[in-house]
């Protein structure tokens, strides 16, 4: 597995939060994420013990969670502020959805610190904060129930901030990417060969036959059935193998004298 994927850059500000646990729940949203900086515009109490008893291990955030006065201090080095808002404006104003914003911070970390902007639990970021943004960002919850709880709302957002580095560019090529297969990088064991699975489906086949399951002359898209659910799995070496042993296991007990096919059984 590659080295741990950089969210370095990435600042989560926010603003004027008014439950010291939802800084908490913040700090540990975003740790999860591997996301490290996180400050706070005029939060209404902090420090606060609720807020690390809320923070379930992510102490060391609140420790180093820098404090300012203005959301202006928070964002003063930035290139690109990105501000989170659920309401539509009268002015428009370019929005982006989580994933594509995901996109653009990524794209612009590699020119300097990017602030993703939450306001107050109960009313969001002024009119005027937003106006800081360069874009917005809207989850698309339910329309009819749309209200997100603050460390929620942090977390979709830089779960996708994760998922962009984790699944493009070198980190998918170091092994990040998805592992579904043994066609793909990170599979414990090779793919299994075509000769190796049509020897596997012959074996089969003749299996069935020998326990009465199959009649060849009456085949109803049986092996073709067979032959389209193995395909589809994509078995490694190892599978096939087991596979395989089970069937010969199979085709010794129905060898035996006494075996239910030799009673008449139908198998």
């Amino acid at each position: 597995m590659g080295s741990y994927p950089s969210l370095q850059g990435l600042r989560v500000v926010l603003v004027e939060t008014s439950h010291p646990g939802n800084i908490g729940a913040v700090a540990r949203a975003i740790k999860n994420m591997g996301v490290t900086e996180l400050v706070l515009v005029r939060p209404e109490a902090f420090p606060h013990e609720k807020a690390f008893a809320r923070s379930a291990g992510a102490s060391d955030l609140l420790d180093g969670a820098r404090v300012v006065e203005t959301l202006d201090e928070a964002i003063a080095d930035c290139v690109e502020v990105i501000g989170a808002s659920a309401r539509s404006r009268t002015l428009t104003w370019p929005v982006l959805n989580p994933r594509d914003c995901a996109q653009q911070v990524c794209a612009r970390l590699e020119a300097g610190p990017v602030a993703l902007v939450f306001g107050r639990e109960d009313n969001g970021l002024s009119n005027e904060e937003l106006q800081r943004c360069h874009y917005h960002v809207q989850i698309p919850s339910n329309p009819d129930f749309s209200s997100l709880n603050l460390a929620m709302a942090v977390q979709v957002m830089t779960y996708e901030m994760r998922m962009h580095t984790l699944f493009s560019g070198e980190s998918a090529a170091e092994g990040w990417a998805s592992t579904h297969d043994p066609s793909q990088a990170g599979w414990e064991e090779r793919a299994a060969t075509v000769q190796e699975t049509e020897h596997f489906l012959e074996h089969l086949e003749r299996t069935l036959i020998t326990t009465g399951f199959h009649n060849p002359e009456r085949p109803r898209q049986l092996m073709v059935r067979m032959r389209r659910l193995f395909q589809r799995a994509h078995p490694d070496q190892m599978e096939i193998n087991i596979l395989r042993g089970i069937l010969t296991s199979v085709d010794r007990l129905a060898e035996k004298p006494g075996s239910d096919r030799d009673r008449g059984a139908n198998v």
